[in-house]
């Protein structure tokens, strides 16, 4: 199953590329500046787990790659847009993401500060524009999407983390923030899956399978980054590693030590998989939940 898992990690991964690379065309060359900041940020390369996730929800329950794949590049804007922006000076101040200058760095602050506007709001656009479900279907996804980046969610998960940087941050509210700053964004993705699926409530019991087992993922996801910012180098992550010591953040290092942490993240893990694993044809996504606990990047 691991090389099925990579070999569909690859495909849906090239899928979404193509598809985003026509999404984000320049539309007019006065505009060029601005897009070509866009893409290089939502075309970066990068693991891909949250288009991954919107299209193997979509196959498990009955649906098809094409019609998730605009839900999938909606979900991977807003993504690209958050990494662009928590990367500024003003954020977490990076100037190093998936092994190149982050965007402000090539770009300057401005224009990626209207870019990553720009990937957020295209983002909702690819989402509320897809045909290829019924339209009530899409305006549902399209709210849940908005709202899961929003202020109750990913922006308000930012803000948590901004404030924790002054401010003593305790377990609970720790784990608030990564379930809005990481979580809600992973749990979008695996709903926009049912949505593109046909599945129209979020009150359904596969729609809530789903959240489960993505707010789960998500919080490991978010525990194994805590370990490989202490333990990995900047060449292995493409990234700048030790930041979170650096400005003196609360992590889940600040709560447990390295081996309590890894056990948090598999028990989480378990639970990801225990959530899906009655459904038929769930095998792809019970071992993704193993694969990101494993991972070294």
């Amino acid at each position: 199953m691991k090389e099925e898992l990579k070999r569909r990690l690859r495909e849906n991964a090239a899928l979404v590329d193509g598809a985003l690379a026509e999404y984000l065309k320049t539309p007019d060359p006065d505009l060029d500046l601005l897009y070509e900041s866009m893409r290089y940020s939502a075309l970066s390369g990068g693991k891909r787990i949250r288009p991954f996730l919107t299209l193997e929800f979509c196959r498990m329950f009955g649906g098809t790659a094409q019609t998730a794949l605009p839900f999938a590049c909606a979900i991977e804007c807003v993504h690209a847009s958050s990494l662009i922006h928590d990367d500024m000076p003003c954020m977490d101040n990076d100037d190093l993401r998936r092994g190149k200058p982050t965007n402000h760095v090539v770009f300057g602050e401005d224009i990626a500060l209207l870019a990553g506007d720009a990937l957020i709001t295209k983002g909702y656009e690819l989402a509320s524009e897809n045909y290829l479900v019924d339209p009530q279907i899409a305006l549902k996804a399209t709210a849940m999407l908005l709202k899961n980046a929003g202020a109750v969610g990913m922006m308000g998960g930012q803000q948590i983390d901004l404030w924790g940087e002054t401010h003593f941050v305790d377990f609970p509210l720790l784990l608030k923030m990564h379930a809005k700053k990481t979580g809600a964004l992973i749990i979008a993705s695996a709903k926009l899956g049912c949505f593109a699926a046909g599945i129209a409530s979020e009150d359904d019991e596969r729609m809530r399978s789903a959240a489960l087992y993505a707010e789960n993922i998500g919080l490991a996801f978010q525990v194994i980054d805590d370990i490989l910012d202490a333990t990995s180098d900047d060449e292995t992550l493409g990234k700048r590693v030790h930041a979170d010591a650096k400005m003196e953040k609360t992590t889940f290092l600040s709560e447990m030590t390295i081996e309590e942490a890894f056990r948090y993240a598999e028990e989480k893990t378990n639970k990801a998989i225990d959530a899906i694993k009655k459904y038929e044809n769930s095998e792809i996504l019970t071992e993704l939940a193993s694969y990101l606990l494993y991972r070294k990047k």
